[in-house]
């Protein structure tokens, strides 16, 4: 009877963590779009991602403090991981990518952030001494020439290194997401997590950008789409509303759902979301040669997570990938 109900468990856990997972991809996916179109117009990649985070942690803060009635405690027992959570998933990842897309496409961008589980392998690697299976080397391979044709430096192209260097910092922030996204052992609720995680991510950038640290420019100009123009409040809220506060509720919530390992592989479809949403606000397509390395890319990253030990826990594991599954202590400490 146990066994019947523990596959009961995963049908219902993949039922509805799939749909959800796929909900969150295409809802972040379709973030850089719209921030490239505020930065084009005058802004600051600070002041884009510091709107976007106080958008959504506004947006989420009744319903958060409604999850947290009676069970303040919480957040306090759970202090760290919400700081790791706002801090590295939320700012970092966000603020890096936003200061990539401002010099280079958005799918391109995505594509060098999405190569995290090839970084986690490695640091695992020199850090905790886990020599990786050779099928995970052989996707850090391939991945590796799909970057240098996705990079297109093969033709003599120049290549911003800065926006290249923001992308992989990205990614940092992305491996810290999948991470702390699957822990639920803490006993918050995905909707608080992801409410108090921004929240703390948005009083760090605008601590930033107070002290002048972090360069902060905006304007109430109207900005130019592919499709159009529109109001200057039209990304900021499609950002804040749709890319951000959703779209990291669902991923939360479908992590939770699936493990991290999974949902790290549906995941991958951001990027389809990304050149999908560059292409239609943006006009941005990659050329023949950067699309094949694109492919490479992703082949390669899929080729490396196979090559991780799997889950004992199943697919419905909470714990997420044992590969992946860094101490949030570990993860806050400087490279």
């Amino acid at each position: 009877m146990s066994t019947l109900a523990n596959d009961t468990s995963v049908r219902t856990g993949l039922q509805l963590g799939l749909p959800l997972a796929i909900a969150a991809a295409f809802t972040f996916g379709m973030s850089g779009a719209w921030a490239r179109g505020l930065i084009d117009a005058g802004w600051t990649p600070g002041a884009a991602v510091t709107v976007r985070i106080w958008v959504a942690a506004i947006v989420l803060l009744i319903p958060t403090v409604i999850s947290l009635r009676g069970r303040w405690k919480l957040l306090g027992k759970n202090a760290g991981i919400i700081a790791a959570y706002g801090l590295l998933a939320v700012t970092a990842t966000q603020l890096f990518y936003f200061q990539a897309v401002a010099v280079m496409d958005v799918g391109l961008a995505l594509l060098i952030e999405y190569t995290a589980p090839i970084a986690v392998v490695l640091w695992l690697w020199m850090r905790r001494g886990e020599k990786p299976t050779r099928r995970s080397i052989l996707g850090a391979l391939i991945a590796f020439v799909g970057l240098v044709l996705m990079l297109d430096v093969l033709s003599g192209r120049t290549v911003d290194i800065g926006g290249v260097l923001w992308a992989f910092g990205a990614m940092v922030g992305a491996a810290a997401y999948f991470v702390l996204s699957g822990k639920s052992d803490t006993g918050l609720p995905p909707l608080v997590l992801a409410g108090a995680g921004l929240f703390v991510g948005a009083l760090g950038l605008t601590v930033a950008g107070a002290v002048g640290v972090l360069p902060m420019s905006w304007n109430t100009n109207d900005v130019t789409y592919r499709f159009g123009t529109v109001p200057w409040f039209v990304p900021v809220l499609a950002i804040g509303i749709v890319a951000t506060a959703l779209a990291y509720v669902l991923g939360i919530a479908s992590t939770r759902l699936l493990g991290s390992r999974l949902a790290s592989f549906i995941a991958l479809a951001e990027v389809v979301a990304a050149l999908l949403f560059g292409w239609l606000l943006l006009g941005q397509l990659p050329n023949p040669l950067q699309g094949v390395g694109a492919a490479l890319v992703l082949a390669g990253v899929v080729v490396v997570k196979l090559g991780e030990p799997a889950s004992s826990d199943g697919v419905a594991s909470t714990a997420g990938d044992p590969a992946l599954a860094i101490p949030a202590e570990e993860l806050a400490e400087p490279s």
